[in-house]
C-alpha cells in the first residue's frame, strides 16, 4: 500500500513526464488515477457524441471494484 504522499508524488511525476504516454496509456493512467482518487465509477456515461469523454468514462468505469 502506498501513502497519499507517495500517490501524489507519483501523480506529480506523471505530469512531467518528458515524452507524452500514448493516448491508452493516458486513459489507463486517467482511469487508475479517478479510481484511485474517487473510488468507483458511479456517474452517467456521456452522450455518444462525446468520444473524450466517452472513452475517459469508460477508463475509469472499467477500474470499477478494483
Amino acid at each position: 500500500m502506498v501513502t497519499m504522499e507517495e500517490f501524489n508524488s507519483h501523480a506529480e511525476k506523471v505530469k512531467k513526464l518528458k515524452t507524452k504516454p500514448n493516448d491508452n496509456d493516458l486513459l489507463e493512467l486517467y482511469g487508475l488515477y479517478k479510481q484511485a482518487t474517487v473510488g468507483d465509477n458511479n456517474t452517467c456515461a456521456p452522450g455518444i457524441l462525446d468520444l473524450k469523454g466517452k472513452a475517459k468514462w469508460n477508463a475509469w468505469n472499467g477500474k470499477k471494484g478494483k
